[in-house]
């Protein structure tokens, strides 16, 4: 009996757990767990691989594994593959770290925005929503059909693929374009 009720308790706090955490979501081959930080998940994705070197070349593990919160637009390997031929290897290199530094922080919107949030800011905004990225730049949410879409200053528009991809210090939403200042 004794053992009943211990194994009552843990599958409670399992279900409890997940319900206070949200559902994990599979990326890159990878489950995420909302209960591990942006890194601590992002590691393990196979599409995220390059986002990763980068984040690491441009010394923001530690940044983004703090308490945050953080909305974070992660373009994938694919999304890093469409830029201009040496773009990647010249942002990796230490003399660029400043600017790659820059390009990172504008996937970054400081607060933990849902998909649902987006697109509520989306709608009170008549279309358009403005978010200021940690960079200081600013991108344009905005909807085409139920997809969300992210606009960076030069025009290029990303398509959010995978949203609400939860995690203890923010949220996660799968870009397949690199979003430049």
């Amino acid at each position: 009996m004794k053992d009943l009720k211990i194994q009552l308790v843990l599958v409670m706090s399992v279900i409890m757990t997940t319900l206070s955490y949200g559902q994990t979501k599979m990326v890159g081959g990878a489950e995420m767990y909302p209960s591990k930080n942006i890194i601590e998940n992002a590691v393990n994705s196979e599409d995220h691989t390059t986002l990763v070197a980068a984040i690491k070349a441009g010394d923001l593990f530690e940044t983004l594994s703090s308490d945050g919160p953080f909305t974070v637009f992660a373009p994938t390997n694919a999304a890093f593959g469409n830029l201009p031929e040496g773009t990647v290897e010249t942002l990796l290199e230490p003399e660029n770290k400043k600017q790659l530094q820059t390009v990172l922080t504008y996937h970054v919107i400081a607060g933990n925005f849902s998909a649902s949030d987006v697109v509520a800011a989306i709608k009170k905004g008549n279309g358009k929503a403005e978010l200021k990225t940690v960079s200081g730049g600013m991108v344009t949410a905005m909807l085409d059909g139920k997809s969300v879409k992210i606009k960076d200053s030069k025009g290029n528009v990303a398509t959010v693929t995978i949203a609400d991809v939860n995690q203890s210090n923010g949220v996660i939403h799968v870009i397949d374009t690199v979003l430049l200042p």
